[in-house]
């Protein structure tokens, strides 16, 4: 019987039972209508009436489809198409009866009472043939299997369209067990029979009590600190968690169960972040030319994003991924018709084209997001690392001092503080450059261009960051790879460091190296195993954790500050000012041309020889440049 119902019914079957449905409509409507007076059935000719009305009710089955909807999935759309097919067909009924009195002059084709009567009847009848049918398979298709105990978090507008769409779905059995919803206005209400509770203090308590299987979190402007709260209860308590998504992404404005997707960490390691709109970013940014580079990598792209609300007059948009930019700019060309950017393809270690670049576009702000960022790859490649990171961000600073842009911005990394790596240093011997740029000029009198640093650590779901590998090695069915049992790193959300770099570029004034407030750091294997959870996965069961050992370069724990800096509060409370004793300004810029100038040895040693000597606090770790080490 279960397997019955499993399957679909014929639609000549559902037709037929329509007919009959309606036939025993009929003989009962007369029945009502004349008091269930037996004889009237052979004055009336209610047999000879019959086949006549069937074949209308048929014409309208036919040519409405009410009979192809499979019927276990009954909607309020199929519903429609029934009531309109019987409204149709009942008033060519009343139609033919008032012809048929005109022209014979008497009533004996079929009383309009009837038909009105026959009309509800057949309403009735076949909506209740359909909800019976989607109950009885509801109750027999899953009533061996096990039932997946659901609440929804959100009694709201979205929480009631995310019931709806569940009950829709007939892949797995659903048992509502409950609405969670902070607002007490709302507990003890009930939405389409599911009774609305408050979560109590100890969720994880409250949830192994009414043996949850799933919660479903449907608030679109829930906190992240409130989301934090409800994922660590229902891992704690062994439930899976999903996320309805935004409603600017449902599908035509309607949700599919296929929408509602697994917890990502993402959602829950960021911070509140919010919509920054301040007169003196207006004031820096509006109707200005900016140049972006590195504008289709990770930040730089969502740096573009948040730059469009402040209606710069140009972008610049630079980059030499080709395939990433030209997305880039299929996604600005349809979401911001009115949007004046230019894509720019090219390298900036290029002084040639990037010459031409300031030349033709004259850029009033620079955002200097381009670099070279794997550690690993970075500790084979020292001189890759030289000409991109350090060349790059030196020809990129002198052509803004010639084209007499107004402020320059380095985005920078953790990485450069006490670096241990190849990758590292080199961002430190960036900021270091336009630090001493920015002395120089003011030594020199020069007031127009001004070169500001900020930085800060990982950001969540970057491009080759470990929380998309891990995500992949998660598809691929592990393991999940860490480093070391003890590994930590600092995170934050792209869209709160784009926010931070805008903040501080706003603020800057020349000469300084903003540091953004990261929060905790954060350990890998946590984050992995945090990650695990979310999947619905067991560690050890389902996936395997494997340590492989610190890579080349690879730092134990990152820092956001050097020993001999001193850090001092801003206007702003995620954002801090490190103040480094700057050395001789020409100088600095002199020696960092020589290093410059190694490139074309292609000599590593000689590469790294100069580097740790200009940044004394460099000292490699599990790398074998730790003999050339100047502080030991």
């Amino acid at each position: 019987m279960q397997q019955l119902f499993k399957q679909k019914m014929p639609r000549q079957l559902v037709f037929g039972i329509d007919i009959c449905l309606c036939a025993l409509s009929f003989f009962i409507a007369y029945l009502l209508r004349f008091n269930f007076d037996l004889r009237k059935y052979t004055e009336l000719s209610v047999t000879q009436m019959l086949p006549i009305v069937l074949a209308v009710r048929a014409a309208a089955f036919y040519y409405g489809r009410t009979y192809a909807g499979i019927l276990r999935y009954t909607s309020l759309e199929d519903l429609r198409k029934l009531f309109l097919a019987l409204t149709a067909s009942s008033f060519l009924l009343v139609m033919a009866q008032l012809v048929y009195n005109k022209v014979f002059g008497f009533q004996n084709f079929i009383p309009i009472s009837v038909l009105l009567i026959d009309y509800l009847g057949c309403i009735l009848a076949l909506s209740l043939f359909r909800g019976w049918t989607k109950i009885v398979h509801y109750e027999w298709s899953h009533a061996s299997s096990h039932k997946v105990n659901v609440v929804i978090f959100g009694a709201g507008e979205v929480g009631s369209i995310t019931l709806e769409t569940l009950q829709q779905d007939m892949g797995t059995y659903y048992h509502f067990v409950s609405f969670l919803d902070d607002d007490a206005r709302k507990q003890n209400l009930v939405i389409n029979g599911v009774p609305i509770q408050r979560p109590a203090q100890d969720l994880v308590n409250q949830l192994t009590n009414l043996h949850i299987d799933l919660l479903i979190v449907a608030v679109q402007q829930l906190p992240i600190a409130r989301r934090r709260q409800l994922v660590d209860a229902c891992l704690n308590a062994g439930v899976q968690v999903l996320v309805v998504p935004p409603v600017y992404k449902w599908i035509n404005g309607e949700l599919s169960f296929k929408q509602i997707r697994e917890v990502r960490i993402e959602d829950v390691l960021g911070r509140p972040s919010e919509e920054i709109d301040s007169p003196l970013l207006h004031r820096e940014l509006q109707n200005r030319t900016i140049l972006v580079t590195g504008a289709a990598g990770s930040i730089g792209s969502e740096l573009v994003r948040q730059l469009i609300k402040f209606k710069p007059k140009q972008l610049i948009l630079l980059d030499q991924a080709e395939s990433s930019l030209y997305d880039m700019e299929l996604e600005l060309t349809e979401l911001y018709v009115k949007l004046n950017f230019e894509v720019v393809l090219g390298d900036i270690c290029n002084q040639a084209r990037m010459d031409a670049v300031f030349r033709s576009f004259r850029p009033e702000m620079v955002f200097h997001c381009a670099a070279y960022k794997h550690v690993p790859v970075m500790e084979e490649n020292p001189t890759e690392s030289l000409n991109t990171n350090i060349a790059g961000t030196k020809i990129l600073a002198d052509l803004a001092v010639k084209y007499q842009t107004q402020k320059f911005v380095l985005l920078s990394t953790d990485k450069a503080v006490n670096p241990t790596s190849v990758m590292g240093a080199s961002k430190r011997l960036c900021e270091m450059y336009v630090q001493a740029m920015d002395h120089y000029l003011r030594d020199s009198g020069n007031k127009r261009t001004r070169f500001i640093t900020t930085r800060f650590g990982n950001v969540l779901g970057s491009t080759g960051s470990v929380i998309p590998r891990f995500r992949k090695q998660m598809e691929e069915g592990g393991p999940l790879t860490v480093t070391h049992p003890d590994i930590s790193r600092f995170f934050m959300s792209i869209r709160e460091a784009c926010q931070l770099v805008l903040e501080a570029a706003a603020m800057g004034t020349g000469g300084e190296i903003y540091i953004f407030d990261m929060g905790d750091s954060i350990k890998i294997v946590d984050l992995a195993k945090k990650m695990i959870k979310l999947s619905g996965l067991t560690l050890g069961k389902d996936i395997q954790l494997i340590y492989t050992g610190l890579r080349p370069g690879e730092k134990l724990e990152e820092e956001l500050f050097h020993e001999n800096e001193s850090v001092q509060t801003t206007a702003h409370p995620k954002i801090r000012l490190a103040n480094l004793p700057s050395a001789h300004s020409e100088k600095v810029l002199q020696e960092i041309q020589v290093l410059i100038d190694l490139f074309t040895s292609q000599n590593n040693v000689e590469v790294i020889k100069k580097m740790k000597q200009l940044v004394p606090e460099y000292v490699s770790q599990n790398s074998v440049y730790q003999k050339f080490d100047v502080r030991k």
